[in-house]
């Protein structure tokens, strides 16, 4: 089979932005992993969808950019803040609280598998390709690799995380191939990002404080409210601009490679920043992950298949 030619192509700038939303998001599991020994699901969700909501409404009121006014944006608003926000935040922190973060992390990864499936069967321009199948295999055999049969067996009994963080991948796959529409919708990424996160606040709010009530909760320490800051404002704020672009320039199946990477960064969060050694099986993972993102991209086995034997 061949990749469709209609299929958008990731240029390096495309790629930069990849990685860096990669690292934003790897950095997401950290963050979660130090609040959510303090703070319940919930809360966590809304705390980081509201500041980032405000932060970005801020930026955007001093762009003298305004969030538009038609109804039909919010129901899209609205659509993309359930599949992309609400339901896979909610059951990622649900999901943590209950496995591993390395773990999550690995089953994070099938995002891109969901991602290329359900654009097969729902999308014109992005099917199923022999490049696309054996990349996402790659990918995903890496990050097992990177993370070492230690994170698996760390799932134990508790299979319900990991279906889960699963299901919350799914709902990645899904918010991915909705989110296509807002290519023809004229909006900036800072429009379509601080959009969903301000519809998503506005259904977060109530389901938290009906179930959670956190103003009954003891107050956290500093070490969780760092946290639940750093994952609004980088991982969620900064992070959904980066979303948005990617998404519009290299489309869904391009954009779910992000959780191919995300492991990648989680390796060396823990080097930097909790002295852990790099070994081996890590090297060789990053290495089946790159094999991996060059086999779905398809210029450089297309370029060698060009050349004279």
């Amino acid at each position: 089979m061949t990749a469709n030619p209609r299929t958008p192509a990731m240029g390096a700038t495309e790629w930069a932005m990849l990685i860096a939303l990669s690292v934003l998001w790897g950095g997401s599991f950290l963050f979660i992993g130090i609040a959510v020994k303090a703070v319940p699901p919930l809360t966590i969700v809304l705390a980081r969808v509201g500041i980032a909501a405000l932060a970005l409404n801020l930026v955007l009121r001093l762009s003298g950019q305004r969030l538009p006014i038609d109804g039909r944006f919010w129901v899209a608003f609205a659509i993309m803040g359930v599949l992309n926000n609400l339901i896979p935040f909610s059951l990622i922190v649900w999901g943590q609280a209950r496995i591993p973060s390395g773990v999550a992390s690995v089953l994070n990864a099938m995002t891109p598998v969901f991602t290329v499936i359900v654009a097969h069967f729902l999308t014109s321009d992005e099917k199923l390709t022999g490049n696309r199948l054996a990349g996402v295999a790659l990918g995903f055999a890496g990050v097992a690799v990177m993370i070492g049969p230690a994170a698996v067996m760390g799932l134990g009994a508790d299979v319900i995380g990991a279906v889960a963080v699963l299901l919350a991948a799914l709902s990645y796959a899904f918010s991915g191939i909705f989110g296509r529409r807002f290519r023809g919708y004229g909006l900036s990424p800072l429009v379509a990002a601080t959009g969903q996160l301000t519809a998503t606040t506005a259904m977060m709010a109530p389901l938290a404080l009906l179930v959670e009530q956190p103003w009954t909760l003891p107050a956290p320490g500093l070490g969780p409210v760092a946290a639940i800051v750093a994952l609004a404002l980088a991982s969620t704020a900064l992070a959904y601009i980066l979303f948005f672009r990617i998404l519009t320039a290299a489309g869904a199946v391009n954009l779910s490679l992000v959780t191919l990477l995300i492991p990648v960064s989680a390796v060396f969060f823990g080097a930097i920043f909790l002295d852990e050694a790099i070994a081996a099986r890590h090297l060789a993972g990053m290495g089946l992950i790159g094999l991996g993102l060059l086999a779905i991209d398809g210029r450089l086995f297309a370029a060698l298949r060009r050349s004279p034997a």
